[in-house]
């Protein structure tokens, strides 16, 4: 719409120190301007462009100048005009385990962490909360306990005085076979008289989402998935099938290609790690719309901390060449379209919340991707694909006011996010001045 009167962006000033940005509040929303937009979702940046927000959302984007009617009374020029900086959505991280805190190394220090209550954990991953929002994490989804503690920190989320925290949905317990892989986060399928009752206890529990595992996990002495997948086909199609009656999507731990292979056939709506998947694997993903999260950093922190884990040669070497297919892997995902989403798995042994989900996007840069398409995996592919109920990850009106600005081109590498740079959350100025401390994450 042209405006009569067209506001008027004066003469960009020199930012040397700190931003200083006002509050965004509904009565007075801010406007920037910048020299890169990232959306989330386009395939190139915007340049020179404009952002109004207030404390709940966005309320434009774009090259134009912005509506006079969204712009506070007798503005006629951007409250700040930074043409050296970018801004990008507030990133998600689609694959967090909020029970357990990733960075402990000492094998016996976790095995004794497993063994507090649950009310003992929750306590524990509550201030892991605000710093994830100072990182710049703007929503994340829990990848399944049977604790509770991704439950009980999404309904803090949905509380009326909810702290300072990304958005948060869970799984609540994965679903597993009895014996099998997963019994610390997950609970037999075997406790109900058919898959449907399984799931039906999930939702009703207040799961977002269903969790399966339909296999175990790598064999990293022998550098192969050495255990038979643990779900039948049919057990997929039925635990998929009574998820979408009920609204939820399917998320599906699985590696190993006969376990992939069933994974897709079973219709899940998406696949977590996929290591060993198959070109052919990933044309169908891509055409069943099956989004893939690939997860490189807990199979990198082995090889960073080998002589820690008691890896020797032999099993380094394997690990490498399960990287190296797997970063081809991702390269021919990203070229034939399949949606790529990143997450890190954190709490994992040796992968931290929040700053290792940063060294998730570098994995994925150092595999091929161009930087633009990781961040778009960061943000907007999350945001689209995995049908959250909060609007995050995307620099579009209606979305709310989470996003970074950065001095430091995301553009050249990921790991230039880094580097010091600002949140804005809901509206409010966060400085994240590189705070990468692991501490009791």
């Amino acid at each position: 719409m042209p405006h009569a009167e067209p506001p008027v962006a004066g003469p960009a000033a020199k930012i040397d120190g700190p931003l200083r940005i006002p509050a965004a509040t509904r009565e007075h929303p801010v406007w920037l301007r910048v020299g890169a937009l990232l959306d989330g979702v386009s395939s190139s940046p915007r340049a020179d462009a404009h952002i109004v927000y207030d404390r709940r959302s966005i309320l434009f984007a774009g090259a134009d100048l912005p509506p006079r009617n969204l712009i506070a009374d007798g503005r006629s020029a951007p409250d700040l005009d930074l043409p050296g900086f970018t801004l990008l959505p507030g990133l998600i991280e689609a694959h967090a385990h909020f029970f357990l805190e990733g960075g402990e190394l000492d094998l016996e220090k976790r095995a004794a962490y497993l063994e507090q209550s649950p009310q003992q954990l929750l306590r524990l991953a509550i201030p892991r909360l605000e710093k994830l929002a100072r990182l710049g994490i703007a929503g994340v989804r829990d990848a399944g306990d049977k604790h509770g503690v991704g439950l009980a920190l999404s309904r803090l989320n949905a509380g009326a005085d909810r702290p300072l925290m990304p958005y948060v949905d869970s799984p609540g317990a994965a679903i597993h076979h009895r014996g099998r892989y997963g019994s610390f986060m997950a609970e037999p399928l075997e406790d109900f008289p058919s898959p449907a009752a399984c799931v039906a206890s999930r939702v009703q529990a207040g799961a977002h989402r269903i969790k399966l595992i339909p296999t175990g996990i790598i064999n990293f002495k022998k550098g192969a998935v050495t255990a038979s997948p643990q779900m039948t086909t049919d057990e997929m199609r039925a635990l998929v099938s009574a998820a979408r009656s009920l609204g939820r999507q399917t998320l599906a731990h699985a590696s190993g290609d006969e376990g992939i292979e069933r994974a897709i056939d079973g219709g899940v709506d998406s696949i977590e790690h996929g290591f060993f998947v198959r070109g052919d694997q990933l044309a169908r993903m891509r055409d069943r719309n099956i989004a893939w999260v690939p997860t490189f950093a807990p199979v990198q922190k082995q090889i960073d901390h080998a002589a820690r884990m008691g890896w020797d040669a032999e099993v380094v070497s394997h690990l490498r060449r399960i990287l190296d297919a797997h970063a081809a892997s991702l390269r021919t995902a990203h070229a034939i379209g399949v949606t790529i989403i990143a997450g890190s798995d954190a709490g994992s042994l040796g992968v931290a919340h929040g700053v290792d989900f940063l060294y998730e996007l570098e994995l994925m840069e150092r595999a091929g991707l161009p930087p633009l398409a990781v961040l778009n995996a960061a943000t907007g592919s999350g945001s689209q694909r995995l049908a959250f109920r909060e609007s995050f990850g995307r620099i579009e009106p209606g979305f709310q006011s989470r996003f970074l600005l950065t001095r430091h081109s995301p553009l050249e590498t990921v790991s230039n996010l880094r580097k010091p740079r600002s949140v804005v959350f809901d509206g409010a100025l966060l400085e994240s001045a590189g705070n990468l401390d692991p501490a009791g994450l």
